[in-house]
């Protein structure tokens, strides 16, 4: 697995002098990178009080450097505990990392507390974010009680089987939530992802979502088509009344756009209106039609 640009910034702050292991975070590939950190040395505790009072009262990156470079070995095994959501386990590691450096700069030597236990908590709500964004299913926990029911449903869940009753009772109870919500939600882990078009090329492609998902009103030339339309039912059909002596724009508007369903005035009923005979009305409607079709020539 080649590290890509993101996955080989995966320790920022590096330098060839960390710790004396000539260490760059530019290392090939993710299991060369998880071999160097775990050979990182672990602070004391006296170690980790003096490198954050450092970082807090003087703003010492390399003090920080360290701090991010003894727990990077925190972030490769938390990471391992969501491999499960089929993402790359050098990015949920970058994701880790990004969490560790936030707690890094907001830890206080003075709580009492290791920057173990502190940074435990920054490391994974930056994991979580990212499954939540990047995961197949988007948007599957936008709440914070959904959020915990998915990755709890997760990790309480057995094999690849449905959820029984007393299962589905069981973490509602633990979780605090109502069984709807973990059926619901157990419904929509279960989604498998669908390929686009058929990996064949027999009978089977007329069944792939390809085949009724896409539409032919989003197709270039028909887009075109329906703009063109549009143009001439406005202002190419304005233009080209325009053009008309009044009578004659009459009989066309009477003949042709007086309703919907083209059920226009007759020849007979404008005759009378205009007190010529049938055969004239039909002659200048006949000419209108021609004037008109030279100046719609325009907008094709």
């Amino acid at each position: 697995m080649t590290m890509t640009s993101a996955q080989s910034a995966l320790v920022p702050m590096t330098s060839s002098r960390a710790l004396g292991l000539g260490f760059t975070g530019n290392l090939g590939n993710i299991d060369a990178y998880i071999s160097a950190v775990n050979r990182l040395p672990m602070l004391t505790q006296e170690e980790e009080v003096s490198l954050a009072k450092r970082l807090r009262d003087n703003n010492d990156l390399g003090a920080a450097q360290e701090l991010v470079l003894s727990h990077l070995r925190l972030v490769v095994s938390i990471a391992r505990g969501y491999l499960g959501y089929g993402l790359p386990h050098a990015d949920l590691i970058q994701e880790g990392n990004i969490g560790l450096m936030k707690a890094v700069k907001r830890f206080d030597p003075n709580q009492g507390v290791r920057l173990v236990s502190y940074a435990m908590h920054w490391i994974k709500a930056e994991m979580h974010e990212y499954i939540l964004k990047n995961w197949r299913l988007v948007k599957v926990a936008t709440t914070k009680a959904q959020r915990k029911l998915f990755f709890n449903l997760r990790s309480n869940k057995v094999g690849l089987d449905a959820m029984t009753p007393t299962q589905i009772d069981a973490l509602a109870k633990l979780l605090d939530v109502k069984r709807e919500e973990v059926i619901e939600m157990e419904t929509r882990l279960s989604g498998r992802d669908i390929a686009l078009e058929s990996p064949t090329d027999d009978e089977d492609d007329k069944f792939a979502p390809i085949a009724y998902l896409s539409s032919d009103l989003s197709e270039p030339t028909k887009v075109l088509e329906a703009a063109q339309v549009t143009r001439l039912q406005s202002e190419g059909l304005e233009t080209a009344l325009s053009r008309l002596d009044p009578r004659s724009r009459r009989i066309v508007e009477a003949r042709w756009l007086a309703n919907d369903d083209g059920s226009g005035a007759t020849l007979h009923t404008l005759a009378e209106e205009f007190g010529v005979s049938a055969e004239r009305i039909r002659q200048i409607e006949a000419a209108a039609l021609k004037k008109m079709k030279g100046a719609l020539s325009a907008y094709l």
